[in-house]
């Protein structure tokens, strides 16, 4: 018999006790980063999270749009204006922004549908989805940028329950019905949360969590909860990886069982992270329990 072919069923049973295990249950992908940019990387994410739909899972993917944000503020001779890694939003570019994350938001929706899975595009403000106030880092005002104060997931609900994929543009608006844009990772957390998510899985330009962030062999495939805590308080992790940490952490604590850092870059990483014993990113777990690799 062929090895390449037995090599194949091998993989495919290898991901039997996942498939058993995720089965019907909510997993949220944060879509980011050159993942969202290169046109051959963007296919394979949508494969792999149409795949993960098809096979019994449930997923909701919260997407940014942050690098054709910024080149669209400049198309119209603005420049783009950043505090602590964070957009300054004025009344013109929080315009640009729902109008390209809109745009980036029905192109993920067209390439979900061309592989035969119904999809529905959204924003935080349908359905009174994300609910957001003045966001103030440091104490700064940087204009319309929001934290997420509450989330009515009900509209997330009743499209899953009909066999829907949705797809959500991180746009809210607050109490006065202000529009805001929202950091993609904190809107993905906060959806998160509230449908109770089995996975949120970050897909990211770096490897996952290092112990040493110069030292690529120090990649850690498995965190806990503690450890994680440990890090963000010790300010271990490099590569602007702390905050995401943070979200991780709150994200956890706050009943989502597992979060997984992907590096986006890779071909199939989600499939290869959830499908796969030892997984290629870094998943940080709700206890010490909860064990990730399966035994045998």
């Amino acid at each position: 018999m062929d090895s390449q072919i037995m090599h194949k069923a091998e993989v495919l049973i290898e991901a039997l006790p996942y498939i058993q295990r995720f089965n019907r249950k909510i997993i949220v992908v944060k879509y980011g980063g050159s993942a969202m940019v290169d046109g051959q990387l963007k296919k394979n994410v949508i494969k792999d999270v149409v795949l993960l739909k098809l096979v019994g899972f449930k997923p909701i993917i919260v997407h940014g749009g942050g690098k054709e944000i910024s080149s669209w503020v400049k198309k119209v001779g603005m420049e783009p204006q950043f505090i602590n890694g964070l957009r300054v939003t004025d009344e013109p570019t929080m315009e640009i922004a729902e109008m390209v994350l809109n745009r980036v938001n029905k192109n993920l929706v067209q390439m979900v549908q061309e592989l035969g899975v119904k999809a529905v595009g959204i924003s935080g403000k349908d359905g009174g989805l994300l609910n957001v106030e003045k966001k103030l880092p440091d104490g700064q005002d940087i204009g319309y940028v929001g934290n997420v104060k509450h989330v009515s997931p009900k509209l997330l609900y009743d499209l899953l329950e009909k066999d829907f994929l949705p797809i959500v543009c991180p746009i809210g608006y607050d109490d006065g019905f202000r529009t805001y844009n929202i950091n993609a990772d904190d809107a993905a957390c906060a959806i998160a949360k509230a449908v109770n998510a089995e996975k949120l899985a970050f897909l990211t330009d770096v490897e996952g969590v290092y112990r040493d962030f110069e030292d690529k062999s120090t990649l850690i495939s498995e965190l806990t909860l503690n450890e994680a805590e440990r890090f963000v308080a010790q300010g271990m992790a490099g590569g602007g990886m702390i905050p995401k940490l943070q979200s991780c952490v709150d994200a956890l604590k706050q009943g989502v069982s597992r979060v997984h850092i992907l590096d986006g870059r890779i071909p199939h990483c989600l499939l290869l992270e959830i499908f796969t014993n030892k997984g290629i990113g870094t998943a940080i777990l709700n206890s010490e329990e909860e064990r990730y690799f399966y035994e045998g």
